[in-house]
Formats: structure tokens, sequence, C-alpha cells
């Protein structure tokens, strides 16, 4: 029963581990491979359930009755692009942040945001 269900297993420890690093971590470097980790669970999750066993692609021949939808696959590789270009703008982001408060760390940030205002 376990291995017959073993994208959705990968899926779900996957989830968690990037889920638990997002909360449990104060680095923001840290947070940033805990939002990737889940977001890639994510795409496991939606290509493993556009999968149909014994379907080929939808390219019309004779004898080939079942066919996979492609459109998920071209939907993941955009949340791809998407997902690299958002993780590039949060390392920016950090980087500002590194430069502006010396830290990145967040309770070093807190505490000086706190001596400041």
């Amino acid at each position: 029963m376990i291995m017959g269900h073993f994208n959705s297993w990968v899926v779900i420890i996957l989830m968690m581990i990037g889920l638990y690093i997002v909360i449990a971590q104060g680095n923001l470097i840290k947070k940033l491979v805990g939002l990737t980790l889940f977001q890639t669970s994510v795409f496991i999750f939606y290509i493993s359930m556009a999968n149909v066993d014994g379907a080929t692609a939808p390219i019309l021949a004779q004898g080939i009755t079942s066919y996979s939808n492609p459109l998920p696959h071209a939907l993941i590789l955009t949340a791809i692009v998407v997902g690299i270009a958002t993780t590039a703008v949060g390392l920016s982001l950090v980087v500002r942040i590194k430069a502006a408060y010396g830290s990145i760390e967040e309770d070093e940030i807190e505490a000086t945001d706190k001596q400041e205002g």
C-alpha cells in the first residue's frame, strides 16, 4: 500500500520539510530554501496527478486510444520559471536586508528595528 502511493508520500514529506524549515528557521536564506522545497513538492504533485498509465502524447496515430493531457506539464514549466524569478527577487531582498541591517537573522533584524523605532 505504501509503495503504491510513492509519489504522494514524496510530496507529503517534501511539503512538510519545507513548511517546517519556513516556520522553525530564523535565517532568511533558509526560509527561501524551505519555500523552494514546498514549491517543488507542489510541482511533483501536479505532474504525478497528470500521469496517465498507458497513455501517449496527444498525436493522432493508428491503434492509440489513450492520450495524456499536456496542459499540466506546460503549466508546471511556467510555474518553474515564475518560481525561479520569485526566488531571485527574494534573494535580492535578502541582500538589501543584509546591507540595511547587517544580518539575515529575523531576531536580530527585529531587535535592530525596535532600537531604531
